[in-house]
């Protein structure tokens, strides 16, 4: 039996060529998208320091730290120096000619006072620093 519509009973419409050139591009493009993008390792030549010490190696710098409490003491590096009322601060001052002596005022000196200490303290501090020869200095 045959339809009046013309149709054929076949179905096949044969094999289609133009999807298939399409994938084939769509996947050559990803696939030199994604080359392109490749990370290239390269040789560096770095020397990784060993466990010996070099000649002329000096000891490591560590700040020394001045804290000014709110009563008027002074703790380098947590000991106490002089007394709450020096202004001359003679025990500090031998501290800081002892660290120019021994690192060439290379070591930093740190000065940090509490919220509540007295600028005159820091400043009594800042003069035995400047008195000793301390010129690496900065406040915390």
């Amino acid at each position: 039996m045959a339809s009046g519509s013309g149709e054929s009973g076949d179905g096949d419409i044969g094999f289609q060529i133009a999807p298939m050139v399409d994938v084939v591009f769509v996947l050559l493009l990803f696939f030199m998208a994604s080359a392109g993008s490749q990370v290239v390792e390269r040789h560096l030549n770095i020397n990784l320091p060993s466990g010996q010490k070099g000649e002329g190696a000096e000891e490591a710098l560590t700040p020394f730290i001045v804290k000014v409490l709110e009563n008027g003491s002074i703790e380098g590096n947590g000991q106490p120096f002089d007394t709450p009322n020096d202004k001359n601060l003679l025990q500090l001052r031998a501290k800081f000619k002892e660290l120019i002596e021994r690192f060439s005022d290379k070591n930093p000196v740190i000065v940090n006072p509490e919220d509540q200490a007295k600028h005159e303290r820091v400043m009594d501090v800042l003069n035995a620093a400047a008195a000793s020869g301390i010129k690496n200095l900065t406040f915390m």
